[in-house]
């Protein structure tokens, strides 16, 4: 008997201990921006912190089919109190890049340090100029966050 409580506490403990370390995930609505043109984009990003780790998951449809984009955090910029239109520093550690299928879905996965993105405030999409993810554009579709 002793031996089993023993255990049981040790793997209650243990599970208890591993839940306070992960943060429950926030989920994020992508809004279009003015370098969408004529994009019909929607989507979310999933953002989950799991200890020294930001994980993020974004999914858009409504892009241009066939499309390389690029999806990184911002700090937050000085030319509007809006994140997404505050023109703020990219933090490229974060840099997603991915290519949309036939139908102008994509989505992108992706980890980066917490230290790296703890001060962003948005996190947007641009259209890239190829495969290395360099932005063509000011973005396409962005959404504020909270870290």
């Amino acid at each position: 008997m002793t031996v089993t409580r023993l255990l049981l506490g040790s793997t209650l403990a243990l599970t208890l201990g591993s839940c306070a370390m992960m943060a429950p995930t926030m989920s994020y609505t992508l809004a279009k921006q003015p370098a969408g043109g004529a994009l019909a984009s929607s989507g979310m990003v999933d953002v989950k912190k799991d200890g020294m780790t930001v994980m993020t998951t974004a999914k858009v449809m409504g892009l241009a089919p066939n499309t390389y984009y690029v999806a990184h955090y911002h700090l937050q910029g000085a030319a509007s109190t809006d994140p997404c239109s505050s023109g703020g520093a990219p933090i490229m550690s974060s840099a997603l890049v991915g290519q949309s299928d036939a139908t102008g879905m994509l989505t992108l996965t992706g980890s980066v340090a917490a230290a790296d993105v703890m001060n962003a405030t948005y996190f947007n999409i641009h259209t890239a100029k190829d495969a290395t993810g360099a932005p063509a554009d000011a973005g396409v579709t962005c959404t504020g966050v909270k870290m």
